[in-house]
């Protein structure tokens, strides 16, 4: 076994491996990490002579692999957004201002449902309240149409702008 480079006394151990040792574990350990990194990515290179190459994927399929137990399929629907209001909110030729949504929603005949932008198209204040057919603005008086959003009285120059809700049974959902 090698020892330090300057001689020990004869009888007495030395004090801790030789530098020789030492490098030479050094470079074994550098060696060994050098070693492991050329297998790095791997996975990109050509597979070896006696595996055959992984199947290609099928273009009919969605791409992922069967899960055990059964064919891929596509999860289910996210479930329909909350109901804004019930068609039974709405009173016939007027409409609710919805504030936290920014909407407001009318009926202008029975049945018939629309829904526009709570904000007025004059200087961005919300709309407050929908009274006698109109959609009206607090802030200059601005009121539109609610069979369509249109102005009815300045000084705004532009109409609501509509939104789309649906109406699935009474429950009136945006969107």
């Amino acid at each position: 076994m090698d020892t330090q480079d300057s001689a020990a006394p004869e009888g007495v151990a030395p004090a801790g491996p030789s530098r020789r040792i030492v490098l030479a574990g050094a470079g074994a350990a550098a060696l060994a990490a050098l070693g492991g990194c050329a297998t790095y990515g791997a996975g990109n290179a050509p597979p070896p002579e006696d595996e055959p190459p992984p199947p290609e994927p099928d273009p009919t399929t969605s791409g992922s692999p069967d899960p055990p137990g059964g064919p891929a399929s596509k999860p289910p629907p996210p479930p329909p957004p909350p109901p804004l209001a019930t068609t039974g909110d709405i009173p016939v030729g007027g409409g609710k201002v919805f504030e936290g949504k920014r909407v407001v929603v009318t009926q202008p005949k029975a049945g018939t449902f629309k829904a526009f932008s709570a904000v007025c198209t004059h200087q961005g204040c919300l709309v407050s309240e929908v009274r006698d057919g109109t959609i009206n603005c607090p802030c200059h008086g601005s009121a539109f149409r609610v069979a369509d959003g249109s102005v009815a009285n300045g000084p705004a120059g532009r109409p609501l702008a509509a939104k789309k809700i649906t109406v699935d049974g009474s429950d009136i959902r945006l969107g």
